[in-house]
């Protein structure tokens, strides 16, 4: 004949096992909300995307130094700063302000890596430099955020 086994489960086992499967399946809950975006989340991001930052094309500021007036060019994408380069740079300018071109060199690194242009650090030789550079590279900027915001308002009341 086979011998019964009697099994003698205690109740505080029972109790404890239950606490841990539930904190077990509780974080098992709280780690998929959090690696997994919500719906919200995904259609922010889409959203996000299909608008551009800038009107893509190229914009144009002019810089006063001196007696001389220094004519910056900047090339965007719909998302990205392409290339931002001097138009018609005089040697006598490049002589009288030998950091303008490796200034605006270092910026424009910066920009195409995709730095803000608010966080583009200032190196300590040409601090007041870059800081001209930067101000004449935001007043292009806004043309190309500004002409955007024009043609969506033209293309508003066109529609109407």
């Amino acid at each position: 004949m086979a011998k019964t086994k009697i099994v003698v489960i205690q109740m505080k086992e029972l109790i404890y096992t239950a606490i841990f499967a539930g904190l077990g399946i509780l974080l098992i809950v709280l780690l998929i909300i959090m690696f997994f975006p919500s719906r919200e989340e995904k259609n922010k991001t889409s959203d996000a995307s299909a608008e551009s930052i800038y009107t893509p094309g190229v914009y144009n500021s002019q810089i006063a130094l001196g007696d001389s007036t220094l004519n910056l060019e900047i090339v965007v994408d719909a998302d990205q700063i392409k290339s931002v380069s001097f138009v018609n740079l005089e040697e006598s300018v490049t002589t009288m302000y030998p950091l303008i071109k490796p200034s605006l060199s270092a910026i424009e690194e910066e920009l195409i890596k995709g730095t803000d242009i608010n966080d583009i650090p200032l190196s300590e030789k040409s601090k007041y430099t870059e800081t001209l550079l930067i101000e004449g590279i935001k007043t292009a900027l806004n043309k190309a955020v500004a002409n955007k915001a024009a043609l969506q308002l033209s293309e508003r009341t066109s529609s109407l």
